[in-house]
């Protein structure tokens, strides 16, 4: 009797301990706040400018970016990782007086030349914001427009990035991004991953289309009616 129900006690500790596939599974890893780590690498910066050759200029590069997002005087753009402000001293004359444009960028030195620039010609609807990494520091509730060009695919963690600027945006703002469809490791991002990583923080794609002159493509977002909990945001697979 005693061997019986040693083993029957054996048994029904078997039975109630967890298997391996009813074990939870390990949380993946997040960043600070909360916020997922990017299913894919980020490209080193390796400029302050993606480019200012002929190439650009010809292409009509920032005349489709303005047209494209509708860019009116008045408004108030965000031209994030600003760099050396090839687009900062376009968009200036775009906007006018009574408008502004933020130079923002992370590496203080990248938009030294670029204040002094604003400076040499008297563009004075341009601010410069050094931002970091997660946060480019704008002003909440102030953007009608803002400008991710040749820089998403450097970004470490978008959605910390895209949801602290949706804080900056006015309601119905937009969102352009240029980018080259090819792979992070050559500086690019596939549109569909762009699409993907935009849509997890609540950003609407509004369109999406290359470019004329080789330049790369055009996507458009509008700002998010909503921000989803950093928690709850969940990271794109990698394309």
């Amino acid at each position: 009797m005693r061997f019986s129900l040693a083993l029957l006690t054996a048994a029904l500790l078997v039975a109630c301990s967890p298997t391996p596939a009813s074990r939870p599974a390990e949380a993946a890893p997040r960043a600070p706040g909360g916020f997922p780590l990017p299913d894919r690498p980020a490209a080193g910066i390796v400029a302050p400018e993606w480019s200012t050759g002929p190439d650009r200029d010809a292409a009509d590069e920032s005349g489709q970016l303005i047209r494209g997002l509708e860019i009116a005087p008045g408004m108030h753009v965000a031209d994030i990782g600003a760099g050396s402000g090839y687009h900062t001293l376009r968009l200036s004359p775009a906007v006018g007086p009574t408008g502004v444009v933020y130079a923002e960028d992370i590496v203080e030195a990248y938009i030294s030349g670029l204040r002094r620039e604003a400076q040499r010609r008297k563009l004075t609807n341009v601010r410069i914001v050094v931002g970091t990494a997660d946060d480019p520091k704008l002003p909440a509730k102030t953007i009608d427009r803002a400008v991710l060009v040749h820089m998403y695919h450097e970004v470490e963690n978008p959605y910390a990035l895209l949801w602290n600027l949706a804080s900056a945006l006015k309601p119905g703002a937009r969102v352009g991004v240029i980018d080259l469809d090819r792979a992070v490791s050559s500086h690019g991002m596939a549109p569909a991953q762009l699409k993907c990583e935009f849509e997890a923080v609540g950003y609407r794609q509004v369109s999406s289309a290359p470019m004329a002159g080789g330049v790369g493509y055009l996507a458009i977002f509008e700002a998010p009616v909503k921000r989803p909990k950093p928690t709850d945001i969940k990271a794109c697979k990698a394309s």
